[in-house]
C-alpha cells in the first residue's frame, strides 16, 4: 500500500519534514527510533519536538489531570 498525503487531515507536527501530512511515512520514521509522531501528544508538548514514550506518558498524564 503506498503511503499517500492524506489532505483530509491536518497534520498536528509542527517541524517541517519531508513526511510533513504523510502519516505513515512519520510513523516509519519514528517507530525504529522509538519515538512517537505528534498527532500522538497534546499541542503544548508537541512543540518540546520530544517524541520519546517517557514524553508522551507524561504528556497523557497531565491531560488527564486537566
Amino acid at each position: 500500500m503506498p503511503c499517500e498525503y492524506n489532505s483530509q487531515q491536518t497534520c498536528a507536527c509542527t517541524y517541517f519534514c519531508p513526511r510533513h501530512g504523510k502519516c505513515c511515512a512519520c510513523v516509519e520514521h519514528h517507530r525504529p527510533l522509538g519515538e512517537f509522531p505528534a498527532c500522538f501528544f497534546s499541542a503544548e508538548m508537541e512543540k518540546t519536538y520530544d517524541r520519546n514514550l517517557e514524553a508522551l506518558l507524561k504528556d497523557r498524564e497531565k491531560s488527564r489531570e486537566g
